[in-house]
């Protein structure tokens, strides 16, 4: 019998499969190709903040690109100002991170409902989309770093070896802190998950009474939840932010808000890889539909959706699980293997 866990096996691959793409895809792909993927996992990144939150920790965010835009705007203006990447990029992390804290806070323990909570994440996404919106003209700049309103930031100085901001990354350089941390931040939420702390919101979001009546604080849990998802997109709008050299307040707009939604569903809500496969499908979808005239890519994304909530409702991974439970029941049957793969 092996020694893994079974509950990590699923995991272990993963993060193999991960691995492997990350040393293999440059030698394989061109560099072009390289440069593509590097902005589908910037997404997947973004999705996988999505899927924590909503999946595991049951909270509707339907403004997380909030926090990937600030993350992506963070960056922009601090690396401007400071020269050396090292520290943008964790502020990048921090300030979506301590604002995701400072609106959970008002909404956790404030007590408000899950439906107003979705209305309340959606209305700050539309304000900083407008706020930044409006920030044209010389008037509005941070240090030497202008916003340029509707325009965007171009130019945004790219990732450096730390120290060093002479030494900049090249698109195969950004290639690997992009799939790096990808990797990085799905071993930190697994292991999230895995402790007694991820058992618990697990539960809060099955029974959050029922959990109160045993003597935990659900608002402190949903709140450090969202505080985590929120840090984790702001490192999703880094990458995106780097692998264009350019972000613009249309990053905030309602089309970045419904799509990871898409991602999250597509994939399979209550999984982790789920996500990571519903950004990398329909991002590749979105690629294919721009090379030619005749379809509109909103309105294919949007057919994807109602398909898959009328059809396949639980994801694609967590169909493709339960086949494959069918398949070998010797093996899955009575082990409880299952479920806990399944959240890989």
């Amino acid at each position: 019998m092996s020694s893994v866990p079974s509950g990590w096996r699923g995991c272990l691959l993963v993060i193999l499969a991960g691995f492997v793409l990350l040393f293999g895809l440059p030698q394989v792909v061109s560099l072009y190709g390289v440069v593509q993927m590097t902005v589908f996992v910037a997404m997947a990144v973004f999705a996988l903040s999505q899927g924590f939150i909503w999946g595991f920790g049951g909270i509707m965010s339907f403004g997380q690109s909030a926090f990937f835009g600030l993350g992506g705007y963070v960056y922009a203006v601090s690396v401007i100002n400071m020269g050396d990447s090292t520290i943008p990029v964790l502020l990048a992390i921090a300030v979506p991170a301590a604002f995701a804290a400072l609106l959970g806070y008002f909404m956790f323990f404030g007590r408000i409902s899950d439906a107003y909570v979705g209305v309340i994440t959606l209305t700050v996404t539309i304000i900083l989309f407008n706020v930044v919106n409006s920030t044209s003209g010389d008037f509005y700049t941070i240090g030497q770093a202008a916003l340029g309103g509707f325009n965007g930031m171009p130019n945004v100085p790219p990732l450096n070896v730390p120290g060093y901001p002479d030494a900049a990354f090249g698109p195969i350089d950004t290639w690997y802190f992009a799939m790096g941390a990808l990797i990085l931040v799905y071993i930190l939420l697994r292991g999230i998950l895995a402790s007694r702390f991820g058992r618990v919101v697990v539960a809060i979001r099955e029974n959050e009474t029922r959990v109160q009546l045993l003597g935990y604080d659900a608002r402190v849990y949903k709140l450090l939840v969202f505080t985590i998802g929120g840090g984790v997109a702001g490192l999703g709008g880094c990458i995106f932010t780097n692998w264009g050299a350019f972000i613009s307040p249309t990053i905030f707009g309602l089309a970045s808000a419904a799509q990871v939604l898409i991602f999250v569903l597509v994939g399979g809500l209550g999984t982790l890889v789920g996500p990571v496969l519903g950004a990398f499908g329909i991002e590749y979808l979105i690629s294919i539909i721009g090379t030619q005239q005749t379809l509109n890519a909103n309105l294919v994304l949007g057919a994807v959706l109602v398909a898959f909530v009328l059809l396949v409702p639980q994801g694609l991974v967590p169909v493709v699980w339960s086949g494959i439970g069918r398949l070998l029941p010797r093996r899955f049957a009575g082990t409880g293997e299952q479920t806990a793969e399944a959240q890989s």
